[in-house]
């Protein structure tokens, strides 16, 4: 006889969310972009759309914004609670910087044994010009109203007092990154300092408490809630001119710029 109920039952679904690429306000970086506006529909869509047993996020990131991090991370946070469902970040090549703030997110971390993890610290990069414009006779003019406002310009002498403000800035900055690992992770972080910057490649991560385990997506599904879990991939929502391939010249150059920022940022973690 036909089991109907058993064919009839409903097979638990875990929604996944890919987060892939460096995070940046607007369109910052050329290919894939992270940031709350970009993020925010998929978000919510994973979180609302039938019933899921729980929520994958899938991380590939060097990192990037601060705070296109800290927003998307507190959303995931907010739709957690409000439907009271388990989240788990899976880390694939890197979740550092940014990308690890995006994984605390999640309630378990598991990485593969090649991922890396961590980089919690804070980075401003620049070029001093000053020398080059003046041996090709070049002015630089600048007028402003506020004495900080041309704060560490690369086309003129560096100031110790700029130096001295932005480490200032960097160490708020560092401060929120550390209260978020510490109040998510909470007594599963190793009695050391994990707050250097440093990076922790598979098992180094595990042991120091940032991730829970070694482990991949769908066997990880599978053993918390049966063979029979599917699995529901939330998928970004393409513009009509990026369906057609329009782009136009300005957004070329601004495309190449950011690349190269883009490939910055994977190069530090050597991919």
């Amino acid at each position: 006889m036909v089991d109907f109920k058993k064919l009839m039952k409903r097979k638990p679904t875990v929604a996944v969310i890919r987060l892939d690429g460096v995070i940046g306000g607007g369109g910052r970086f050329s290919g894939p972009v992270l940031n709350d506006r970009e993020t925010a529909s998929r978000i919510e869509r994973a979180f609302g759309r039938g019933k899921p047993v729980a929520v994958a996020l899938v991380i590939n990131s060097p990192g990037g914004s601060p705070a296109q991090s800290a927003l998307i991370a507190a959303r995931v946070r907010r739709l957690a609670e409000e439907k009271g469902l388990r989240v788990y970040a899976f880390c694939e090549d890197v979740a550092a910087s940014g990308g690890y703030w995006l994984a605390t997110a999640a309630d378990e971390i598991y990485a593969d044994a090649n991922s890396i993890l961590g980089s919690i610290g804070v980075i401003s990069a620049g070029f001093g010009l000053h020398e080059l414009i003046s041996r090709h006779g070049i002015e630089r003019r600048v007028y402003t109203a506020g004495e900080d406002k041309s704060l560490l310009d690369p086309f003129r002498p560096e100031r110790e007092s700029d130096i001295e403000r932005l480490k200032a800035l960097q160490g708020v900055i560092h401060r929120n990154f550390i209260d978020q690992v510490k109040n998510r992770r909470g007594d599963r972080l190793a009695d050391r300092d994990l707050f250097t910057g440093d990076i922790f490649v598979g098992q180094q991560a595990v042991d120091a408490g940032l991730a829970d385990g070694i482990g991949h997506l769908v066997p990880v599904m599978k053993k918390k809630y049966g063979e029979d879990v599917r699995f529901n991939v939330t998928k970004a929502k393409r513009g009509l001119l990026s369906r057609f391939g329009g782009v136009g010249a300005g957004a070329m150059l601004d495309g190449a710029i950011d690349t190269i920022e883009a490939r910055a940022l994977w190069g530090r973690y050597g991919l």
